[in-house]
């Protein structure tokens, strides 16, 4: 019976060490993420990058982004593929929940506000 439970907490420990937790990008990029708003439903960044910044690997829950600057951005995403996006400002889209590492491939700093929506 203790082989058992031994196992068992083997077995736990090593699925708890393999998950990768969260990488909440207010706590792991503060340079480029601040909290504008938050309530028990949405959390609004403001998210700003110099021109050449990058930031690293963090994740997202599902939002919307509104860009209030143009911008050019390359993602690379945990699997090693990268894509590029542009936007004008103005332009609002849905973003779906995700991990990537963005980096500002333009020649100009750019700004947008990203609205996360709590499940």
């Amino acid at each position: 019976m203790r082989t058992l439970g031994t196992l068992a907490f083997a077995v736990l420990l090593s699925l708890s060490l393999s998950a990768s937790p969260a990488q909440d990008p207010v706590n792991v990029d503060p340079q480029h993420y601040k909290v504008d708003l938050e309530n028990d439903q949405v959390r609004v960044l403001r998210i700003t990058y110099a021109p050449g910044a990058k930031s690293v690997m963090h994740d997202h829950p599902n939002g919307v982004a509104v860009f209030l600057t143009e911008h050019v951005v390359k993602f690379t995403f945990p699997d090693g593929k990268s894509q590029t996006v542009t936007a004008k400002a103005g332009d609002a889209i849905w973003t779906t929940a995700g991990k990537h590492l963005p980096e500002n491939t333009g020649t100009k700093p750019f700004e947008l506000i990203l609205v996360e929506v709590k499940e």
